[in-house]
């Protein structure tokens, strides 16, 4: 069944459709990979893989334009997996069931992919439209961009030969970014202890649900909940009057998105019930004020459950507790080098129960300015080496420091100016892109990031709007049809 027959443009659209059939979670690109090099094959294209599992795809100059430079169209294989509780979806094998609602094009109960697929789709586009006037071209498609930046930290020299690159990842029409922040993460991990419950205690199970999340790049300053956050604010509060308990405390999953859903099985004294059950109403009613503007669908839930055979000791409940709410979340400092963009930013992103006896809690920080991309990443640690966690740092991966003066970036405005009658917003992005990577590999590279409108990248709200993937198709085609004419 063709979805988006009629949309334009038509090429675009039929690429996506196709793409959001195929599995690719982070780090599970096999079969998008293997799809891009058969594409390749059928439209008699050459192409390559590297041992990370980076494709490339080349196509020669339209003739007489062999002298024009030669440009790099980039975007990742790999998409964020979230879905809704209630939503029934195997990421590894079930297609991404795609629908139009009005003016965007979303996923029913997940993630839609658009977050890197339309990027993808458009430059397989470009590979095979015949009307497009154009010098060398390659076709860059990363694996991992997501959880690690795999793909870009293993491309190595030469791999291929442009010097100008368009990576097709951002996310707001009219808009061109010339730079992003670095980020890290923070994993932590915390060896608990257990102990049978005691007598006379009653079990209840606390649920926030109905957040928006979001990417923790992008998002972070839209004033969004955390469900963690959210979570921790009533369990603190409780333990603070009355003591409790904790048998369970899991919400969020992804490094790079917000934290939308949060549980907690707690345990007190069977005296407490109606208490309890007073304080919760308070306290929902308290939340749904303070949340009614940024997050409407705000869901706190709270239902009584089997007692747990064991629950952390008193000890391990404070530690945890208390940590939960010290940690930072959400944006440490804006920029004063660029008025209105974020700096520095840090998202608690998971809380899980896993093996041996530990909680494993997940965080990832941001900045443009690496020294307090560190900072900010020790203040997280610091929190939790208090209460005697293990907490280790991932290897992180560089900004991409902003060149106003770049060639490609001047073009690209005045190609915006011509088509659609004002200039494009030029700034820099508090999310990452894998640009400062590749200018680590290949020094001198000139480049520039756009796309069309999304919004609620990393989340099962994740959309795209239809009539910005026409404006951006249009930008992208007048941009290398202009460097043929300037060669």
């Amino acid at each position: 069944m063709e979805i988006f027959k009629g949309l334009q443009p038509e090429l675009v659209w039929s690429y996506f459709e196709e793409i959001c059939k195929i599995p690719r979670p982070s780090k599970k690109e096999e079969k998008i990979a293997a799809w891009l090099m058969e594409f390749a094959k059928k439209h008699q294209l050459e192409a390559r893989q590297d041992e990370a599992g980076n494709v490339l795809i080349t196509k020669p100059a339209t003739p007489g334009k062999e002298q024009t430079p030669g440009v790099v169209l980039q975007a990742h294989m790999d998409m964020v997996c979230e879905k809704n509780a209630d939503t029934v979806h195997d990421f590894d094998k079930d297609p991404i069931k795609s629908y139009i609602d009005g003016e965007w094009v979303k996923a029913k109960g997940t993630t839609l992919g658009a977050d890197d697929g339309i990027g993808i789709a458009a430059a397989l586009a470009v590979l095979t439209d015949e009307n497009i006037q154009h010098g060398p071209l390659e076709c860059l498609f990363t694996v991992d961009e997501e959880t690690g930046l795999t793909g870009a930290f293993a491309l190595q020299p030469g791999f291929f030969q442009g010097k100008i690159l368009l990576n097709l990842d951002s996310e707001d029409e009219g808009e061109i970014f010339i730079g992003c922040a670095g980020g890290i993460d923070t994993v932590i991990r915390l060896p608990y202890r257990k102990m049978v419950l005691p007598a006379h205690k009653f079990a209840v199970q606390v649920k926030v649900k109905g957040l928006q999340g979001g990417h923790s790049g992008d998002d972070i300053n839209k004033g969004r909940g955390n469900a963690i956050k959210i979570l921790n604010r009533f369990l603190w509060d409780l333990n603070e009057r009355y003591g409790l308990l904790v048998a369970s405390l899991e919400g969020g999953n992804l490094r790079n998105a917000i934290a939308r859903e949060a549980n907690a099985v707690i345990v007190f004294d069977e005296v407490l019930k109606e208490n309890i059950r007073v304080d919760f109403n308070m306290y929902a009613a308290e939340m749904e004020e303070v949340w009614k503007i940024t997050e409407p669908g705000l869901q706190l839930e709270l239902e009584s459950v089997d007692l747990p055979g064991e629950v952390l000791t008193q000890e391990f409940t404070n530690k945890l507790l208390n940590a939960l709410y010290a940690c930072p979340h959400g944006v440490f400092a804006m920029s004063y080098r660029m008025p209105g963009m974020v700096e520095t930013s840090t998202n608690l992103a998971a809380v899980k129960f896993i093996e041996n006896d530990t909680i494993l809690i997940t965080t990832s920080q941001r900045s443009d300015v690496d020294s307090e991309k560190m900072n900010i990443a020790h203040m997280v640690a610091a929190v939790f080496r208090l209460i005697g966690a293990e907490v280790e740092h991932g290897e992180g991966y560089p900004g991409w420091a902003p060149n106003p003066e770049s060639a490609i970036l001047k073009i690209a405005v005045e190609s915006y100016k011509q088509l659609f009658g004002y200039e494009p917003v030029v700034r820099s992005i508090h999310a990452g892109l894998e640009c400062g990577l590749f200018l680590e590999k290949y020094p001198g590279m000139d480049m520039i990031s756009f796309g069309p409108t999304l919004r609620g990248v990393h989340s099962p709200d994740e959309k795209v709007d239809i009539e910005t993937v026409g404006k951006w198709w249009k930008h992208l085609v007048d941009i290398l049809e202009r460097l043929t004419k300037e060669a």
